[in-house]
C-alpha cells in the first residue's frame, strides 16, 4: 500500500476546522482532523509532510512520525503539530481499515465499552470565525437551537443544568470569568466581578445539588495571583476541577496555583509532544492532564502521554470543542486508556453540525459514549462535503512535487 495523495479541505462555513484525508493506491483513504489557525497547518501538510509521505506505505505510522514534524514546530500546539496531528489521525484511520480493526480495538482493545460524557456549554456558534478565541467570538448572537448553552449558563445555569440531567449527562464545563479577565488583562479581578462569576456556579448548587458535577474553564486568562483567588473562590462550589487557570508558558505557575488550592487543577488541551506533558507530570500538583488529539501530536503522542500518565498516577481526559473527528478518535482513545474516566463533548455542535459532515458519530445514550461500529476510526465525510459550494480542497500528488 503506497500514499498517493494527501487532501486537505475547508469549508468557509466553519472556517477554523481542517480536515485532511491521506489517499493510497489500494482505495483505502484516511480521515484525520485540526482546529484553529488552519491555513498555517494546512501550508506544514503540504510543503513539508506530504512530499515526505507520498509513495511511503501510510501503515509504518511509527516510522513515519519524525517525518511529519520537521526541523521546527516540535513542541506546544505549533502549526507544525497541528498539521503532523491531522496526518497522524488520518494514518491510524489507514491502518485500522487495512487490519479491519476499530481503533480502540487495534490500540490494544477495550478497557471499557462506553465512558461517563460532560458537557461543554458551548452553543452553535461558539468560535467559529479566526479573528479571536475570546468573548468576541462567543457567537451569542445566533440563536439556532435549543442547546445555547453558553448563553445558557451566563443567564440560566440552573435550567442548563436541570436539561442535562434530564438527558443523563451529569458533568459540565462553564467559563464566567471570561469577561472580567479580558478587561483586565487577567491582572485583577475585584469583588463584584468575581460574585458575578460565581452566579453560574451557586445557581447550579441551589436547584440540583451535587447531582452535577462543575468543572470551571478559565482559558489561560489570568496571571498566577488572579487565578489562585479565583480557584480558593471556587473551593466551596466543590468543582470537578478548574481547568488552565494561567497561560501555558511557564510550567512552574501551574504547580504553584496548583498547590495553593483545594480544587483540582487541569491543563494540557494546548500542549503538544511527550515532552511538554512529561513536564507537566513532574510538577507533581495536577490533578487532571487534558490532551487534544489534534493538537498534541495526534493518536500516536496521546497514547504514549496517556500510558505515560499512569506511572505519575495521573488521570487523562481527551478534549473535544472543535469538531467531529476530535470526538471520534478521542473516544477510541478513551475506551483504550485505563486512566481516562470522562470525555468531553458539546451538545449543540454534536446535535447541530457535527453529523452534517460526517457519516457516523460516537453513539451516546444515557450519559455514555462510545464508538462507531466500522474499522479505524468508523467515519468519514459525508459524500457531498467535497463538491460543496463552500468547500475548498488542495491536494498534492506525487506530479505535484
Amino acid at each position: 500500500m503506497k500514499v498517493t495523495a494527501v487532501e486537505t479541505i475547508r469549508s468557509a462555513e466553519f472556517p477554523n476546522i481542517l480536515w485532511v484525508q491521506v489517499v493510497t493506491d489500494e482505495g483505502v483513504t484516511g480521515l484525520g482532523e485540526t482546529f484553529y489557525g488552519p491555513g498555517a497547518a494546512e501550508s506544514h501538510i503540504h510543503q513539508t509532510i506530504a512530499p515526505r509521505l507520498i509513495g511511503a506505505d501510510p501503515r509504518n505510522v511509527e516510522k513515519l512520525q519524525s517525518d511529519l514534524i520537521g526541523y521546527v514546530g516540535f513542541v506546544g500546539s505549533s502549526a507544525e503539530m497541528r498539521g503532523c496531528s491531522a496526518v497522524d489521525i488520518a494514518l491510524w484511520d489507514i491502518l485500522g481499515k487495512a487490519a479491519g480493526l476499530p481503533l480502540c480495538d487495534l490500540l490494544g482493545g477495550r478497557v471499557r465499552e462506553d465512558i461517563r460524557v460532560y458537557n461543554t456549554c458551548a452553543g452553535y456558534s461558539y468560535v467559529q470565525t479566526q479573528v479571536t478565541q475570546g468573548t468576541d467570538n462567543f457567537g451569542l448572537d445566533a440563536k439556532k437551537g435549543d442547546y445555547e448553552d453558553l448563553e445558557g449558563f451566563l443567564n440560566r445555569a440552573d435550567e442548563v443544568a436541570q436539561s442535562l440531567l434530564e438527558m443523563d449527562i451529569t458533568a459540565m464545563k462553564i467559563w464566567p470569568f471570561d469577561y472580567a479577565a479580558e478587561a483586565s488583562n487577567g491582572m485583577w479581578i475585584g469583588a463584584e466581578d468575581l460574585k458575578r462569576g460565581l452566579e453560574p456556579f451557586e445557581k447550579i448548587r441551589a436547584v440540583v445539588g451535587d447531582k452535577m458535577e462543575i468543572a470551571a474553564e478559565l482559558h489561560s486568562l489570568w496571571s498566577r495571583p488572579m487565578a489562585v483567588k479565583i480557584a480558593q473562590a471556587l473551593e466551596p462550589i466543590n468543582p470537578m476541577w478548574v481547568e488552565d487557570p494561567v497561560f501555558m508558558d511557564h510550567m512552574g505557575s501551574i504547580g504553584d496555583v496548583a498547590r495553593a488550592t483545594r480544587c483540582p487543577i487541569a491543563v494540557g488541551e494546548t500542549r503538544g509532544s511527550v515532552n511538554d506533558f512529561r513536564q507537566l507530570f513532574e510538577l507533581n500538583a495536577l490533578s487532571m492532564a487534558i490532551l487534544d488529539v489534534t493538537w498534541c501530536g495526534g493518536v500516536s503522542v496521546a497514547k504514549r502521554v496517556a500510558t505515560m500518565g499512569e506511572s505519575y498516577h495521573m488521570p487523562v481526559a481527551f478534549h473535544d470543542c472543535t469538531g467531529p473527528i476530535a470526538l471520534t478518535v478521542s473516544t477510541h482513545l478513551a475506551l483504550n486508556t485505563r486512566n481516562c474516566w470522562v470525555q468531553e463533548m458539546v451538545r449543540a455542535f454534536y446535535y447541530g453540525w457535527y453529523g452534517r459532515f460526517v457519516t457516523e458519530l460516537p453513539p451516546i445514550a444515557k450519559g455514555q459514549i462510545t464508538v462507531p461500529a466500522g474499522p479505524g476510526l468508523g467515519t468519514e465525510l459525508q459524500p457531498d462535503v467535497m463538491g460543496r459550494d463552500d468547500v475548498t480542497v488542495r491536494r498534492t500528488t506525487a506530479a505535484d512535487l
